[in-house]
This record gives C-alpha cells, sequence and structure tokens, in this order.
C-alpha cells in the first residue's frame, strides 16, 4: 500500500480558517486566536498553533471571509 502525503501543495497558500479559543463566559466571553488552519483535498485540515499552548476544552475553526493579512494575524 503506497501513502502519500501532501500537506500544503503550495506553501504560499493563504490559511483557509482561523484557529480560536473562547475566554470567559458569558457577554464578556472573547476569542482568541490561536492558529490557523489549512482545508485539505480529503477533507482534513492541516493545522498550525501559534506557540506552545495547552488546549483545554477544545477549539474553533471559523472560516477566514477574507484573505487578508490582519484576518491572518487575529484581527476581524
Amino acid at each position: 500500500m503506497t501513502t502519500t502525503n501532501k500537506t500544503n501543495e503550495n506553501s504560499n497558500a493563504q490559511p483557509t480558517h482561523t484557529l480560536r479559543k473562547k475566554k470567559g463566559y458569558g457577554k464578556k466571553a472573547e476569542f482568541e486566536t490561536i492558529g490557523v488552519a489549512w482545508a485539505r483535498e480529503d477533507g482534513g485540515f492541516y493545522i498550525k498553533l501559534y506557540g506552545t499552548q495547552i488546549i483545554d476544552g477544545g477549539f474553533y475553526a471559523f472560516p477566514i471571509k477574507e484573505q487578508s493579512e490582519d484576518n491572518i494575524e487575529g484581527g476581524q
């Protein structure tokens, strides 16, 4: 059996999703950007987290609507 891993064929490709973790509760809850992800042709994702976080309770993947540097770095 042969398997080929093609994580990100075009290394210049912009991320397709922003990864965020919810901080706080109720109306005061905010989202902290913890990384980015690229959608793969096989339906999976290549995920790149910023820093060395310990994720407690999971995180969300939000599609990036407009491909701009501001969105990638956490602004929206």
